[in-house]
């Protein structure tokens, strides 16, 4: 959530604040806030899709600063938006400002983007290091809280929504979390993280005394992410705040003022309630009644015992339970095996699609990961017996219907998409709900997502268990995207895979494989080689935009496996990509073709590229890469028959196989 201009107004005001020291206690960490801290704290280049390396570095060195001072993190994560998407205006207008914050730096202006695929490493990375956490069925905050208050611990976090929370162990800004300067404690202490620890009592006797029970009512009034300020302007208009806090006088940390101190001189919420309500139109004043009390459950803490998942693995919420899902999907959403995006196509049949730094002239990067993304649909929404009878998408035995939210030029749109028809052979209407998906043979379910991604598993039998997904993500991406790929962005995105594989085979060796020295003389010679200052330093956004598309079918590649359950490995996603790495690869393949054999040092790094090279190539024909020329009118006469083509397949299902034949941009509709 977030409260308006709340952080600033007690940042100005330290003295809300008591100094702590961090150790030998539980930490409850919103995980949403963590990540973007560590995202922004981490990455340099914002442009060129992220440096999941770097990143990945940061959580692992922040869990170990905790460890060091014997804090046992719980980590909570948002989940999707919830059966009732009372969020949904403000997601759209955050959508936005992603949109814009993109536009920015694709035309060299400053910025911060959090890269397509951090919450994915961020999950990850929680796994390898074995720290415990749990993905909520929807937003986190009130079951933060909960949690934080069973065990008397602190949160931390950035949200400013707990400094309205009363919550006992206190709120820690993340801000105020000092964890790269831990200090050594006294005799027998120990050492400890230096913080600042908020204080609502503190604030609440600065504010004459106010009874902290009124907080979630002041933040409903003051208008978060719930709650649209415009509903109460009526209040503010009439009413007289102390300090001339009249709506448009003296800026948002004025009017924060004026309404604590207002609300200050009542015992209890109820009261100040009636009062608000004194100040609207009469017909208005029951509809309001309920918006406010409905708006001041959210600071509630949630009765959901996350101890009970900590425990034993159980995470039971009512309202995941009244929307129906099958156990084991609210099981792996619980354990972050499956991702948001799915129980919001699930639930709500809508889906926000996430812009990188891309080409803003070119169709959205999201765009060649369409088939991908409608067989995923199809998977989920088969579940005929649970769907209303009374929804459009079901009408005349149509396909279910998903809204997509993504970019269409330098504006957010919806689009509305058919699920795919899954392939007769891997189910039949009537015995295949979705609970029953894990009981289709592994061998099935390997079949409908190689089929998806276009490739076949004889293909992949040479590639190691895990570069085998995203070697046939790769060969998808060269079959499907528009404009084609080049092949200096083929080599540059296999070099940089394969660097990831050097790294770690000699950074994380198995101690059970010895690793040639041959591994370690080609390794540091590419670590001179990155330290070198490049040149031409300029900005290939094209080349970034074919780079966005495969961080898109990656993205969707990954979701369906773990919708399959795995039928491949998952590739870990800090080796697999570097933006700024694979940007400077393709320059230099450009001017210096010799790149190429940077790891030449190393027979078995050498035969991997090749090995790479080879199957993706092996999957389009000889002249794939070659530069075609073309006359002015036979480009013309092509483009006219393509645009004949794409009307008469516009309604047409998408079928599984073959789907990069498919007309990608094929859909019921753009609104704005």
């Amino acid at each position: 959530m977030g409260i308006l201009g709340l952080t600033g107004f007690v940042e100005e005001r330290g003295a809300f604040f008591t100094e702590l020291r961090v150790r030998d206690t539980k930490l409850v960490i919103d995980g949403s806030s963590l990540y973007h801290r560590l995202c922004f704290a981490s990455a340099v280049d914002f442009r060129r899709g992220g440096d999941y390396g770097p990143f990945a570095a940061a959580v692992r060195d922040f869990f170990g600063s905790l460890r060091a001072c014997r804090v046992a993190p719980f980590v909570v994560l948002d989940g999707g938006r919830g059966a009732d998407d009372r969020k949904l205006p403000t997601l759209r207008g955050r959508a936005a400002e992603r949109l814009r914050a993109a536009h920015g730096l694709s035309r060299g202006d400053g910025g911060c983007l959090v890269p397509l695929l951090t919450r994915e490493a961020f999950v990850q990375a929680l796994g390898r290091l074995g720290v415990p956490f749990v993905q909520c069925f929807a937003e986190a905050d009130r079951e933060i809280a909960g949690l934080a208050n069973r065990w008397g611990c602190p949160v931390l976090s950035l949200d400013s929504d707990f400094c309205v929370f009363d919550l006992a162990g206190g709120y820690c800004p993340l801000s105020h979390f000092q964890w790269q300067s831990v200090c050594a404690g006294e005799g027998a202490q120990g050492c400890y993280v230096p913080a600042r620890c908020f204080s609502v009592e503190k604030l609440c006797r600065h504010f004459s005394r106010l009874n902290k029970s009124l907080l979630p009512l002041f933040a409903v009034l003051n208008g978060n992410d719930y709650v649209d300020l415009a509903a109460l302007e009526v209040f503010f208009s009439r009413v007289r705040l102390p300090r001339g806090c009249a709506a448009g006088k003296g800026g948002k940390h004025v009017r924060l003022q004026g309404l604590l101190s207002w609300l200050s001189q009542f015992a209890e919420p109820a009261e100040a309630v009636d009062s608000v309500l004194k100040h609207v139109k009469k017909h208005q004043r029951e509809e309001i009644r309920e918006l406010l009390c409905a708006a001041m459950e959210d600071y509630t803490p949630s009765d959901v015992n996350l101890e009970d998942f900590f425990q034993n693995g159980k995470y039971e919420c009512e309202a995941a339970r009244k929307a129906g899902l099958p156990r084991w999907v609210l099981d792996a959403l619980a354990k972050g095996k499956l991702a948001p995006f799915v129980s919001d196509a699930l639930i709500l049949r809508s889906t926000f699609l996430h812009v990188q730094v891309e080409n803003m002239q070119r169709p959205s990067a999201h765009s060649t990961a369409l088939p991908i993304r409608q067989v995923i649909y199809g998977l989920l929404l088969k579940v005929s017996q649970n769907t209303d009878a009374s929804s459009p998408s079901k009408q005349a035995g149509e396909l279910p219907v998903v809204c997509e939210f993504d970019r269409l030029q330098k504006t957010l749109k919806k689009t509305f998409v058919q699920a795919a028809r899954l392939p007769a052979d891997f189910c039949d209407d009537h015995h295949f709900p979705l609970d029953k998906l894990m009981e289709v043979p592994m061998s099935c379910r390997q079949l409908l997502l190689l089929e998806t991604l276009g490739v076949k598993m004889s293909f992949l039998e040479s590639i190691p268990s895990h570069l085998q997904l995203p070697v046939a993500v790769t060969c998808y991406w060269i079959c499907c995207s528009e404009p084609k790929v080049k092949l200096h962005q083929l080599k540059a995105l296999l070099l940089m895979i394969v660097s990831g594989e050097l790294h770690r085979i000699t950074n994380d060796p198995d101690p059970t494989v010895i690793h040639a020295e041959d591994d370690s003389i080609a390794y540091n010679e590419f670590l001179k080689w990155k330290e070198k200052k490049l040149q031409n330093k300029d900005f290939d956004l094209d080349a970034a935009h074919s780079f966005c598309q495969w961080q898109c079918c990656l993205q969707m590649g990954l979701y369906l496996n773990q919708l399959l359950c795995t039928p491949l490995s998952e590739p870990d996603l800090t080796r697999l990509y570097n933006g700024t790495l694979v940007h400077r690869l393709h320059q230099e393949l450009k001017s210096t073709p010799s790149v190429e054999n940077m790891f030449s040092s190393s027979p078995k790094m050498t035969q991997l590229y090749q090995l790479l090279l080879n199957t993706v190539e092996s999957t389009v024909s000889p002249d794939f890469f070659q530069k075609m020329t073309k006359t002015k009118s036979e480009s013309c006469k092509k483009k006219k028959a393509s645009t004949k083509k794409k009307e008469a397949i516009r309604c047409t299902i998408p079928e599984t196989q073959h789907l990069c034949n498919v007309n990608r941009f094929a859909s019921l509709g753009v609104d704005d």
